[in-house]
């Protein structure tokens, strides 16, 4: 019987730790004897037999917030090799580990819950890390915002630094201050024009360690940045995120707001200076005028 259970246990594999995976071992066995009341006694023996549920109807093995181990340390090392923030790399599936694997799975195309599961850790194997910049003429410091898959690229001296995962406009209507809008975040090239520490207080909410680059809008640190658009029409950051940023990206930075690949964003261009004038007519004058004749000069008097 105990060995029927450690196999069991063996077979259930890495998991997150759901009732339903460590569920009962595959088979058990009962046995019951009866017996007549006659001289002679009869033994029968019978077995029921319990089979597991298949593994795919308990759902996804995978790694998730609360586990801690060698194999989240390979996690959060391949995720940094792939620049995704992971914060410490210590072992540790925290909330930061679960960002980092949430914005693999927005680049990528997975389901955006933040869980790496054996599909995800084989995909993150199996990544090259290379990516197509939104706004390859946007210079080499510069923060690009994909709307569609809602991540931040960060490139620095023309390489990609890091990749972070972000919540734009929902696109749904609020009222605020008396007049009613939709809450979007356009699409165009900008750049930091302010940089504030530490939370401000807006109409719409707390914003922390604020950059501005549109208006009155900006990256800031949010407590809930979910997989999806649901911002008024800042670009929400993970906390984390929010810390180093700042130390990053300062005034004058080009921001780049796409709705993906293929939507390449072109930063505006310096006005052509004016064409150059041709060289003046060189005009020659006498080195002597003519006298006046007499007509003239009573014309003039009279």
């Amino acid at each position: 019987m105990l060995a029927a259970v450690a196999l069991a246990l063996l077979l259930a594999g890495c998991s997150a730790g759901s009732a339903a995976e460590t569920a009962a071992p595959a088979t058990t066995t009962s046995s019951s004897t009866t017996s007549t009341s006659t001289s002679t006694s009869t033994s029968t023996s019978t077995t029921s037999t319990t089979i597991a549920p298949a593994a795919e109807e308990a759902g996804p093995a995978g790694l998730g917030q609360g586990d801690s181990g060698p194999e989240v340390l390979a996690l959060e090392q391949r995720l940094d090799a792939l620049h995704y923030d992971v914060g410490d790399i210590d072992g540790t599936f925290d909330k930061v580990t679960m960002y980092a694997v949430m914005a693999f799975q927005k680049v990528h195309g997975f389901g955006r819950d933040g869980l790496a599961t054996d599909a995800i850790v084989a995909a993150m194997a199996s990544d090259p890390g290379t990516h197509a910049a939104l706004a390859p003429q946007g210079g080499p410091n510069r923060v690009e915002v994909d709307l569609g898959r809602q991540v931040l690229f960060l490139y620095q001296g023309g390489t990609l630094s890091r990749i972070v995962p972000v919540s734009t406009g929902s696109e749904e209507r609020f009222c605020s201050e008396g007049y009613c809008r939709y809450a979007v975040t356009p699409r165009g090239a900008y750049s930091v024009y302010r940089v504030a520490s530490g939370w401000e207080t807006g109409p719409l909410g707390d914003l922390y360690n604020p950059l501005y680059f549109n208006g009155g809008i900006a990256f800031h640190g949010a407590y809930s940045v979910p997989g999806y658009p649901a911002s008024h029409g800042c670009v929400r950051i993970p906390m984390n995120a929010a810390e180093w940023f700042p130390t990053v990206v300062g005034n004058g930075w080009p921001v780049f707001v796409s709705n993906g690949v293929g939507d390449e964003i072109v930063p505006p261009q310096p006005e052509a200076p004016p064409e150059p004038v041709g060289p003046m007519p060189t005009i020659t004058l006498p080195s002597a005028l003519p006298p006046r004749r007499a007509g003239h000069a009573r014309a003039r008097n009279g």
